[in-house]
């Protein structure tokens, strides 16, 4: 069991970040959304970085299509965006026509579809309402496929490609749906705990990050605890790398609520027991 590497085992890849959030490994690379600099960094082995998209919009999650384009979530504007080959960014989807309220995670599936969840009320300050999950097919339509989510926040495809997981940061649960048919469970339970993003790895099981308790726990289906890694700040979400020597990376900083963000961001990475699998 690994638990708390904080003061030992983890690696400080990047500070100085405003407001990190989704990351994702892609071509061998740790790419990830700073929200508070509407940033788009890819984020190499030996620190490096380079900006790859900016985008002015709160939240602005990411994934990739099957052949390897970015997907940006435009919140502000309630659309999808795509970065072309050249660089460009372009509207895949319109979202507005489904919600107006904040889009916040993506995922997208081995057929090129984009799972996109809005959590159904403003944020913060705003009276709560359910949150709701749409299907954005590769030819940009737009479908309702789940609905009264309480806050649905990240999002992961299991392994075998059949099951959609979403964070209720709110039911303190992960929520599984069945892709084809819609089938709703409880993936696993996480008294006290408000999952935020998550990632499945090559054991089936998930890891999830949580703000309040600035840690990253790995859980199976039905809610065994098999690991936790502590943080000195609020874990925002989590993803693992691919091959042999598997890492655990983490995008954390203070949480002030978004009018005070400061530079306090970091990505973090701990030595995990599996590798990533599945989507993202």
């Amino acid at each position: 069991m690994i638990h708390d590497y904080w003061e030992t085992r983890v690696s400080v890849l990047m500070d100085g970040i405003v407001f990190g959030e989704s990351p994702r490994w892609h071509d061998g690379r740790l790419w990830f959304s700073d929200w508070g600099a509407n940033q788009v960094i890819v984020l190499d082995a030996d620190g490096g970085h380079e900006v790859v998209a900016t985008v002015d919009s709160f939240p602005m999650c990411i994934d990739f299509l099957p052949d390897g384009r970015l997907l940006v979530v435009d919140s502000g504007r309630q659309r999808l965006l795509r970065r072309e080959p050249d660089g460009s960014l372009v509207e895949h989807a319109d979202l507005s026509p489904t919600s107006r309220k904040p889009w916040n995670d993506i995922v997208v599936d081995e057929r090129g579809n984009a799972y996109v969840n809005s959590i159904g009320f403003d944020f913060p300050g705003g009276e709560f309402a359910p949150g709701l999950i749409v299907k954005v097919t590769p030819d940009g339509s737009v479908t309702r496929v789940a609905d009264d989510l309480a806050f649905p926040n990240g999002m992961a495809i299991s392994p075998d490609g059949g099951t959609l997981v979403v964070a209720e940061s709110y039911a303190n649960r992960l929520t599984a749906y069945d892709i084809g048919t819609g089938n709703r469970r409880v993936w696993a339970d996480t008294p006290g705990d408000h999952p935020d993003g998550i990632c499945f790895d090559a054991e089936g099981a998930i890891w999830y990050a949580d703000v309040g308790n600035k840690h990253c726990v790995r859980v199976r289906a039905g809610g065994e605890v098999l690991a936790t890694v502590g943080l000195d700040r609020g874990a925002f979400a989590c993803a693992l790398s691919r091959g042999d020597d598997p890492r655990l990376f983490v995008v954390g900083q203070n949480w002030g609520g978004t009018e005070s963000a400061s530079p306090s961001g970091q990505v973090v990475a701990f030595p995990a027991p599996a590798p990533g699998a599945g989507r993202p």
